[in-house]
């Protein structure tokens, strides 16, 4: 059996709508360049608020990804 070796990346992703939505902007942006997504763990949430209204959903999230070497 092959060991394998994960990095891990801390992003933010944002949505109107939701912190599920958020988490998932944010996974589904990084994929569209980092290779082999595995886990991703939600670490944060918060909301942006402006004149007393949520505007907006932010989710932090830690995300790994099979290291490639060469």
């Amino acid at each position: 059996m092959t060991e394998s070796i994960y990095k891990i990346v801390e992003l933010v992703g944002t949505s109107p709508e939701s912190w599920e939505e958020a988490a998932k902007n944010a996974v589904n942006t990084a994929g569209k360049t980092l290779k082999d997504l595995r886990i991703a763990e939600i670490v944060q949430m918060d909301m942006k608020v402006e004149e007393n209204r949520v505007v907006a959903y932010r989710a932090r999230v830690k995300l790994s990804f099979k290291f490639q070497e060469g």
